[in-house]
């Protein structure tokens, strides 16, 4: 019998440097950008970045880049060319022109993970819809089905099972999908409602930083949970008692920096359990270079989908993992995520912060009694105001 392997997109990322983001950060970006890839199961062979004061309206990168990233996909017969930010229907197509080569945006790869770890028939919904309306604008850049038939990233997914679909067909889709998920939202709220008379608790935080381990951990479950990029879709429930007082503790969708708004909108039923919670428990993963960035992309996120005010308590996951890499110990060197010992990390967040705070490692069991401590008076104070 003769094994086929499955087929493996070689890619190249590409990303801007400007005043407003400077190198180092778009590094970083990168860096989560090269994740997400490895997330959907495909291979960096390099990445090429450029310093400008603005995206090119045209090409996003200059002529000069387009020309050396041409030479580049020709000598190493690259199959795909994957940009960290979106890119506009007309820059898709001047770019595809100009490489002659398969380009998607980091919306596209992150759409294309969503629909590769959507499972139930919500999730499933959420995510054609979201799919629906990010390819709406861009079906003139569309290949052809005979190259679309072997695969590749961006490319599946159940919003893009007619390739050739027209605009009138995917605007009567979406239009059905809506009403769905408007039935799904009932659905869901209703379910809310009946559980109105318990303390709901909801886990929230950037992809990847542990939530769904939190919540095995807590409710003694067996949440799916792996080291990859958006493991949790649909909001996974459990009943959990600490020294017999009971709540509700829910797991959701992790947050992303520049998360496309179509998923927000497609994801608003997953989303309301988190309007709706008495308390989030914001995950950090602090073992993460990067993790104040994190931080203040979960915030604007819950600013964004109306849940900023939750009564919160900040987990700062994973200090195992956590590197001091400081060397050399002078005045003069800046403090920052990594050359801060833990210790001195963990002093100035319980001192300075507003709310109520706690370093742990979830896979290590470190700390553990100290969180569900925390859960609990949090559980109690909002039982108390209830009585009032």
């Amino acid at each position: 019998m003769i094994e086929i392997k499955p087929f493996i997109e070689t890619s190249i990322l590409v990303g801007l440097s400007t005043p407003a983001q400077d190198l180092r950060r778009t590094e970083e970006h990168l860096d989560e950008l090269q994740f997400l890839l490895d997330t959907a199961g495909g291979i960096a062979s390099k990445r090429f970045i450029q310093r400008l004061e603005m995206p090119d309206p045209r090409t996003f990168v200059g002529r000069g880049k387009i020309s050396e990233i041409r030479s580049y996909i020709r000598e190493q017969n690259i199959d795909l060319v994957i940009f960290d930010d979106e890119l506009t229907p007309a820059q898709f197509r001047n770019i595809e022109k100009e490489l002659e080569c398969r380009v998607i945006d980091r919306t596209n790869l992150i759409l294309d993970i969503f629909a590769r770890r959507a499972q139930t028939s919500n999730a499933k919904t959420q995510v054609e819809l979201a799919q629906g309306e990010y390819l709406l604008p861009r079906l003139t850049r569309r290949w052809t089905h005979l190259e679309k038939q072997r695969g590749g990233f961006g490319l599946r997914g159940p919003g893009e099972q007619e390739i050739d679909t027209d605009r009138r067909y995917l605007r009567w889709r979406i239009s059905l999908l809506k009403k769905k998920l408007e039935t799904i939202d009932r659905q869901k709220s209703t379910q809310r409602k009946n559980r109105r008379g318990m303390v709901r608790v909801a886990l929230v935080g950037y992809t990847n930083a542990g939530k769904s381990t939190i919540m095995n951990v807590l409710s003694k479950s067996n949440v799916f949970a792996e080291n990859k990029l958006f493991a949790t879709l649909d909001t996974t429930v459990r009943k959990v008692v600490v020294e017999d007082h009971p709540f509700l503790l829910s797991d959701t969708v992790g947050f992303i920096r520049k998360l496309p708004h179509t998923l927000v909108e497609s994801f608003k039923s997953t989303l309301d359990e988190v309007r709706e919670a008495d308390i989030l428990l914001h995950v950090v993963d602090i073992s993460h270079p990067d993790f104040e960035e994190q931080i203040h992309v979960v915030k604007q996120t819950l600013v964004e989908i109306g849940a900023a005010d939750k009564p919160t308590c900040i987990i700062f996951n994973k200090i195992d993992a956590y590197r001091y890499t400081r060397k050399e110990a002078d005045d003069l060197t800046p403090p920052t995520a990594e050359n801060v010992p833990l210790d001195e990390l963990e002093r100035s967040w319980m001192a300075k912060a507003n709310t109520p705070s706690i370093f742990i490692s979830a896979t290590m069991r470190t700390n553990l009694a100290d969180l569900r401590r925390m859960v609990l008076e949090a559980v109690k104070d909002i039982r108390l105001r209830r009585n009032d």
